[in-house]
């Protein structure tokens, strides 16, 4: 039998529910495309999954206030970059306001023309299929065109702040 501290409960209010949801381990990704200029720009999420095996299909949610939106309106492929435990310093610069996050990075460009980062744990390569009203954010649904992926240990994101596996 095991013992654990009682759930709390309260009426449903946005601190509530974000503290609720913070209880779900996510990884973490850097979604990169090319801005409506064709210059490289990415930034850091916690909600991207899996969809479909067949075809195969991944999501990503925006909020609708967020700077990157016209990038990703777009419509111009898409890569999610799945960061491996070492890359933390990499999802803070790009979750940061930083003009131009990818300054003295080293990136390749994949197959659809979207840049790819270095030390990925995992990258997919994505070809927009559409965009959905999520409430106060917007849902992008990729249809993935390429993968690639390496073993390691995921960045993992947990409870407002960053984790790692056994920890």
């Amino acid at each position: 039998m095991s013992s654990s501290e009682p759930l709390e409960s309260s009426l449903l209010t946005a601190e509530g529910f974000r503290r609720a949801c913070g209880r779900f381990a996510t990884g973490i990704a850097i979604v990169t495309t090319l801005d409506l200029a064709g210059a490289p720009y990415g930034l850091t999420v916690n909600s991207f999954t899996s969809v479909s095996l067949d075809p195969p299909l991944v999501l990503f949610c925006l909020d609708r206030g967020a700077q990157a939106l016209a990038a990703f309106e777009a419509e111009n492929p898409f890569v999610i970059n799945v960061l491996e435990q070492s890359q933390r310093d990499l999802s803070q610069r790009f979750a940061s306001r930083h003009p131009d996050r990818f300054a003295g990075l080293d990136y390749r460009t994949g197959r659809t023309g979207a840049p790819i980062l270095p030390g990925s744990l995992a990258v997919l390569e994505c070809r927009p299929q559409g965009v959905l009203d999520g409430g106060d954010h917007f849902i992008f649904l990729g249809q993935v065109l390429a993968v690639e992926a390496r073993e390691g240990d995921p960045l993992l994101y947990f409870a407002g702040g960053y984790r790692h596996l056994g920890t």
